[in-house]
């Protein structure tokens, strides 16, 4: 198998756990036809498998043929959870399975960071209940289009590294059946989630929490002092990432839409999209499922429920640390999601950020103005500031100047004035995404588009389109390339 030796570093550092308790081994679906639909090179060559023939691709991400010196065989893993803020001790990897885990390559000479190579569509496990455990072709399609997204407007998140469609008819009751069937592989962190530690709290044993802390925190957080209690340090190490996170969809416009507890992860990396959106216009109610008939993850919400879930995680951790702080160390969230909020703003405007009351105040001014415009288009907004469509030189050009006027409007730019713009603003300002009138967008409308062209004339060349249209917006916004937190947000000891 021709591997990069020097970028594939497999190590199945899950083993260490040991499988009892924590996963079940489980098999492949055999299935009936293996036609490549997505292919992510670019992150294929990082983790060195980019020289893999298409026959070799097919046959580790559609046969799952393990990877060498790998996992022996796929694992579903066990967890529990609340789903829409109901304990639900049925689930686990369904249609899913962790097929393989290997080493980012070193930055900065450190270890390379260990991320997994998971799947969904993959078949039935023990934990199916009446499911088929298979993936709808267009789900797949939408899931790449969340995570090319998100990846370019920088926010943490799992990547679509391969999807595959395998010739079943499925039966949904939420889009016209039969529809296609895919089996998907994402690139993520860590697929150990909040209601992994859920299971083994509700199951009371404390060993099995015990051994999954030190397993978090050795894999994922070495750089932490954990003193004398190890269930706080992984808590309080994680807690910032999920206010980050939060901030970061806020910034990007994106609406989750199935924010359960089973759907957060120990390293704070956004995954698992099933109904998602992005905003067509600013509106804090906004929901992407059509079964949050009461908004409880709507847009504006969002940060509120990781809140929520965070608490469930402290309530798991409790057993193993009776005597820890934990509400002082949950107060400390709404804070560090503030502080987030501003940054990531600040961020998607290209601006670094000042003191901590000029940031709040920015933040307002900002949520002002969106609130003041609904009528603008969310990416509208940052396409023209970096555009230059804002500047009084141009103002008249961009197809919504009329907006860009007023009382508010100036309160809205005097706060951004008070920031420095960032070092690599004005090679943004000059690359090709923003020489155009209309932002890179990925609102349902055109998904539906996008799906339909595959679905009535299999013509893929449109989604292929798109999502370089979205990778070019990701360079000129100059992302980092990576699964990758600033230093400075991620540990609080």
């Amino acid at each position: 198998m021709p591997v990069d030796p020097t970028s594939y570093r497999p190590d199945p550092r899950y083993l260490d756990l040991g499988v009892e308790g924590f996963a079940d081994p489980v098999a492949p679906a055999d299935f009936p036809e293996r036609v490549l639909r997505f292919r992510n090179q670019r992150w294929a060559e990082r983790v060195g498998l980019g020289a893999l023939s298409p026959g070799e691709w097919l046959e580790h991400f559609a046969r799952f043929a393990p990877l060498p010196h790998n996992l022996p065989e796929p694992l579903a893993l066990r967890y529990h959870g609340h789903q829409f803020q109901a304990y639900n001790p049925q689930i686990g990897d369904g249609r899913g399975f962790l097929y393989a885990q290997l080493r980012e390559p070193a930055v900065g000479g450190g270890p390379g960071r260990l991320l997994d190579l998971g799947t969904k569509g993959s078949g039935r496990t023990p934990h199916s209940r009446d499911g088929d455990g298979r993936l709808t072709l267009k789900g797949a399609v939408r899931e790449i289009l969340a995570t090319e997204m998100l990846e370019a407007l920088g926010v943490p998140t799992s990547k679509t590294f391969s999807v595959i469609e395998t010739g079943e008819k499925l039966q949904r009751h939420d889009e016209p059946s039969p529809t296609r069937s895919a089996v998907l592989v994402r690139l993520s962190w860590s697929h150990i989630r909040f209601g992994t530690f859920q299971r083994h709290a509700f199951e009371k044993r404390t060993d099995r929490i015990g051994a999954l802390v030190e397993h978090c925190l050795a894999t994922y957080y070495p750089e932490v002092d954990v003193g004398d209690d190890a269930p706080l340090a992984l808590f309080r190490a994680l807690r910032p990432r999920m206010a980050e996170l939060g901030a970061r969809w806020m910034a990007a416009g994106f609406v989750h839409g199935v924010l359960n507890t089973d759907n957060m992860c120990v390293t704070g990396e956004s995954f698992d999209y099933g109904p998602w959106r992005f905003l067509p216009r600013f509106d804090p109610t906004f929901t992407a499922a059509y079964f949050d008939q009461g908004g409880l993850y709507a847009y504006g919400r969002q940060i509120q429920t990781l809140g929520w879930n965070l608490a469930r995680l402290a309530e798991a951790l409790h057993p193993a640390s009776p005597s820890a702080p934990w509400q002082e160390t949950l107060e400390a969230f709404q804070g560090e999601a503030e502080r987030a909020l501003a940054r990531a703003f600040l961020g998607r405007f290209g601006l670094e950020e000042a003191d901590p009351e000029t940031n709040a105040s920015t933040t307002g001014a900002i949520f002002g103005f969106l609130t003041a415009r609904r009528e603008l288009p969310f990416q509208q907004l940052f396409h023209d500031w970096y555009g230059g469509e804002l500047s009084a030189a141009r103002a008249a050009e961009s197809p919504y100047a009329a907006l860009y006027e007023g009382r508010d409007y100036q309160a809205f730019r005097d706060a951004l004035a008070k920031h420095t713009p960032k070092a690599s603003v004005a090679a943004t300002l000059a690359s090709l995404p923003f020489q155009r009138a209309r932002p890179v967008d990925v609102l349902i409308g055109e998904v539906e588009e996008l799906w339909s062209r595959i679905d009535e004339v299999d013509d893929w060349s449109p989604l292929e389109w798109k999502v370089e249209d979205i990778r070019r917006l990701g360079a000129a916004l100059r992302q980092p390339s990576g699964h990758t937190w600033p230093s400075s947000h991620v540990v609080d000891s």
